[in-house]
């Protein structure tokens, strides 16, 4: 059992390097479209109008919000679906298994957090980005590591992948806590219809996947209407999806689902997102622009922040015997690993979207410049880090 588990993590990890390759191409292509003649077409995509109407109840959003507010909430039912199986017989399922990459993604949320809120406090129209450094993009940190080959050791990978985890559930919270207004009474008591409908179905056994995306669907619309992020539909129907089914014992719904989401998200999902959120034109983008307090908060949160916050709590946590390293880890590669976690792309602009919305594309130049700007630079640092902390593990 225990082999099968650990094959599941290898498959899932070789899946999200590649993944996190392929988005990195998607923002890649974005960034050359808006800077090139193409940008009028780049931008009347995204701007298209996608409706969608049932009676009297319609879904009308440019391409763009079909993409954040659609497709990433599949990827926060994947999300969802990897937190259950984890914290239920996965990696995290043991209490000492979690203290390590907990602390890490509490230091690494709290540190870049806090430095963003420094050099924007006294800005309302900036103050409410302060999550997004918060944030650490698994797939490319692991595209990163994939650079490194057969040295990096599996502990490694699943620290940070465990790490990345724990950081989602704060991207969770922070979302539904900071990022929703407009509520509409009605819509939530829709919401919690769908919930209460999912917690039957979950009890009485129900096996068939069909009945519980039906509840899901119904939820995301009014999630959509009610003011709270439609996104969140996908983390809650995650919840209530069995990953067992005493009728069926061989089978798991959860794991199912999860295992025909990973590819859609990794190879589709997050490139598009990528794709639609990258396009950033740098004409008369001066140095003025980027040190302007917001994106020099998200580069200094990404960069500094994520490196001292996770590498020093989780420093502070071995010192005080409350952890130890995983095995084939020493300092400096947790160092480097700390470094990685200040990659925050896809969440980082994901979260850039919900605090800045509404302004159009242009608005949202400045903190797509720090994202873009401190991912990279915490990339290449991490890449140089690990390379030299793992030097003498055999790269064959």
């Amino acid at each position: 059992m225990v082999t099968e588990h650990k094959s599941s993590i290898v498959r899932f990890l070789e899946q999200e390097s590649a993944g996190g390759i392929l988005l990195g191409f998607a923002a890649l292509l974005a960034i050359i479209l808006a800077n090139t003649p193409l940008n009028t077409y780049y931008a009347m995509l995204l701007d298209t109008t996608v409706a969608v109407q049932v009676g009297a109840l319609e879904v009308n959003k440019p391409l763009l919000l079909w993409v954040n507010d659609g497709l990433m909430a599949v990827f926060f039912l994947l999300v969802g679906l990897e937190l259950k199986r984890e914290f239920v017989e996965g990696e995290l399922s043991e209490p000492k298994s979690i203290i390590l990459p907990g602390l890490g993604a509490i230091g690494g949320m709290a540190l870049p957090a806090g430095i963003y809120l420094y050099f924007n406090w006294d800005n309302p129209e900036t103050v409410g980005g302060w999550a997004i450094p918060a944030a650490t993009d698994i797939a490319f940190a692991l595209g990163v590591l994939s650079l490194l080959g057969s040295r990096v050791p599996i502990s490694l990978k699943i620290f940070l992948t465990s790490l990345a985890i724990f950081d989602d559930i704060g991207a969770i919270v922070i979302i539904a806590l900071f990022y929703t207004s407009n509520i509409s009474t009605t819509a939530l008591l829709v919401s919690a219809f769908c919930i209460i409908a999912l917690y039957f179905l979950n009890r009485r056994g129900v096996f068939e996947k069909s009945l519980y995306i039906l509840f899901g669907i119904i939820m995301w619309v009014s999630l959509l209407k009610s003011g709270v992020h439609a996104t969140l539909a996908g983390v809650v129907l995650a919840m209530f999806i069995p990953l067992k089914c005493d009728r069926r014992p061989d089978s798991s719904p959860l794991k199912t689902l999860e295992h025909d989401l990973h590819a859609v998200v990794a190879w589709f999902i997050l490139p598009v997102f990528a794709f639609c959120n990258s396009g950033i034109s740098f004409s008369g983008v001066g140095m003025d622009d980027i040190l302007h307090p917001m994106p020099l908060g998200i580069i200094l949160g990404l960069i500094i922040g994520k490196q001292v916050g996770v590498f020093g709590l989780c420093w502070l946590g071995i010192k005080l015997k409350f952890t130890e390293l995983p095995a084939g880890m020493n300092l400096s590669a947790l160092y480097g690993t700390a470094a990685l976690c200040g990659i925050g792309y896809t969440m980082s602009l994901f979260i850039g979207s919900l605090a800045f919305e509404g302004g159009g594309i242009e608005s949202m130049l400045d903190e797509r410049i720090g994202i873009i700007i401190g991912s990279v630079v915490s990339g290449v640092l991490g890449y140089l880090i690990l390379k030299f902390a793992l030097k003498d593990r055999d790269a064959g």
